[in-house]
């Protein structure tokens, strides 16, 4: 079971916004895929152990307000499980974490959105869900609804917005209450590349006024001009720790690698690999 214990400097220091230490989050597969209900019958009656499969294993990590963290990895290395993680949405199975100020993040406003609602009703939904006054988030409104510039849109349903609106509201709410941690999962990866470079704009100004950021994101390019520091996950674990630059070259290095890997053993099958 996972312990949560008070921050101190040995934890990783006082200026430290997220300390997590051998984080390790195990999921159940026998509740997590679709079975027949005679499977699930004879699972109880024989006391077949369950399969378990673990999605983050021995994970450390610490942010520093005023960092930028960026986490990349291939499909399944655990990143937006990491991201739940240190949003308080699951709990470890196993380690300790510890966030210390406000957290905000994009990854939990889009699963909060009523799809009947319009834009502007979401905003109060969100701000709602953020744990924000009505008042205050009225207040919040205008600056909400320019960012996003969505136009007449902010007044029809959501259900009709495009994932790229519903990204530019979703970062627009996360933002608009200058959180001490801003968690985002992929969310600059959606949108026109206006609203891309005005978001990276924002998260900008959030890491020079001290705030702490965890990207989870494929672009490398982002990863290496606008974060600090960066982390690859594989298979649950952190294989290289470091600077944009050199965690990045080892990802793609790994990725061309792995490729190879594939390839030579669908040729040695007698497939095509460029079938795949």
């Amino acid at each position: 079971m996972a312990r949560l214990k008070p921050l101190g400097r040995d934890d990783g220091g006082p200026n430290d916004a997220i300390v997590a230490t051998d984080l390790g989050v195990q999921y159940n597969l026998r509740f997590n895929r679709k079975r027949s209900m005679r499977e699930s019958i004879a699972n109880v009656v024989t006391r077949k152990p369950p399969e378990r499969f673990w999605a983050l294993r021995h994970v450390n990590v610490h942010v520093p307000h005023g960092e930028s963290l960026g986490v990349i990895g291939p499909n399944g290395a655990g990143k937006s499980t990491l991201l739940q993680v240190l949003a308080g949405i699951m709990r470890p199975s196993e380690g300790s974490v510890e966030v210390r100020g406000a957290v905000s993040g994009l990854l939990t406003l889009g699963a909060g959105f009523d799809q009947e609602l319009s834009g502007r009703e979401n905003i109060l939904l969100g701000g709602a869900f953020l744990g924000l006054d009505d008042k205050v988030t009225r207040e919040l409104m205008p600056g909400i609804v320019d960012f996003a510039d969505l136009g007449a849109f902010i007044d029809a349903p959501i259900k009709t917005y495009s994932a790229g609106m519903r990204a530019r509201l979703g970062f627009s709410i996360a933002t608009s209450v200058d959180p001490d941690i801003l968690l985002l999962d992929e969310v600059l990866a959606t949108g026109d590349a206006t609203f891309r470079e005005k978001s990276k704009g924002r998260v900008i100004e959030l890491v020079k006024s001290a705030k702490a950021v965890v990207l989870v994101t494929h672009d490398m390019i982002w990863v290496q001009e606008y974060c600090n520091r960066a982390l690859l996950l594989e298979h649950g674990q952190v294989v290289v720790e470091g600077t944009p630059d050199d965690v990045v070259a080892a990802h793609l290095e790994r990725t061309a690698a792995a490729k190879a890997e594939r390839d030579a053993a669908a040729l040695a099958a007698g497939l095509d690999p460029r079938a795949r």
